[in-house]
């Protein structure tokens, strides 16, 4: 029985190191604007069955439990903590936070995802023909565009997404489009691209454009940004936990191999 210890040992080291692989980036992006941290969940492998319990006896006493010994862990899934960031005040015109449920929609590469891409991170850019583009990746585009018309003095986004300027000298304001909210039915089922982007897939649903408020979604707070959610100390601890337990497996291995060892020596004697 000291091989299945082995390999037991063996499951749990290879899932506790993939664990401390989730919890380093969680940490790394601590300060990643609209970031949402990752949670690793176990499973239990098959067990051998020594005996089953309900079994009869020569005396015909029937047992009340049988005799299972465990195979080790897997890695069942990695969850997203969609948890709500604390939203930063920022100043800044052109940065908007969701406060609630709900993504941005962006155009992407059309090799992924089929070129549609999802993000809460609002920081918002202008970019050289006036479309309204997110400052990361490569600037991706709104889906659908908005313009700001050039010579814009003034930028004022509403809580149900409404966007209206000042241009110029004027003063009446000038509606130039509507921020859109998207939600999906299981959004722990997006894919993660990186970049602050996830993807659509079978798992996610399909996706539902919203005005901002509207649907479940949350609103808009313009001049906020939505900060990581990550808690270090949290991250921290679950560090710790993961390292001793890691330790553990380790010692039985060591426990395993010293009887294989009493074992193999046995013929000495």
């Amino acid at each position: 029985m000291a091989i299945t210890a082995l390999h037991s040992a063996a499951t749990g080291l290879r899932a506790l190191s993939t664990r401390i692989d989730v919890v380093a980036n969680n940490l790394a992006n601590a300060e990643t604007t609209a970031f949402k941290r990752a949670r690793l969940n176990f499973e239990d492998l098959m067990y051998l069955a020594l005996r089953q319990p309900g079994t009869t006896n020569g005396a015909g006493d029937v047992s009340p439990a049988g005799i299972f010994v465990g195979l080790g862990t897997k890695i069942s899934n990695s969850q997203l903590d969609l948890e709500q960031g604390s939203m930063e005040n920022t100043g800044r015109p052109l940065d908007v936070g969701i406060q609630g449920a709900g993504f941005f929609k962006v155009k992407i590469m059309d090799s992924i995802g089929g070129g549609t891409g999802y993000t809460r991170n609002g920081n918002f850019f202008v970019n050289n023909v006036g479309e309204l583009v997110l400052g990361i990746g490569d600037g991706y585009k709104l889906i659908p565009p908005i313009t700001i018309p050039p010579n814009t003095s003034e930028i004022s986004i509403s809580q149900d997404g409404n966007i209206e300027v000042i241009i110029g000298g004027q003063t009446t304001k000038q509606n130039v489009g509507q921020l859109s909210v998207t939600s999906f039915i299981n959004p722990q089922g997006l894919q993660l691209q990186g970049g602050s982007i996830y993807t659509e897939t079978g798992a996610s649903g399909q996706p539902v454009d919203n005005v901002p408020g509207e649907g479940g979604t949350g609103q808009l707070l313009q001049g906020f940004l939505e900060a990581s959610n990550v808690d270090p100390v949290k991250e921290l601890v679950t560090l710790i936990k993961t390292q001793r337990a890691f330790e553990l497996n380790s010692q039985s291995i060591q426990t395993a191999d010293q009887a294989l060892q009493t074992i193999g020596n046995l013929r000495r004697g």
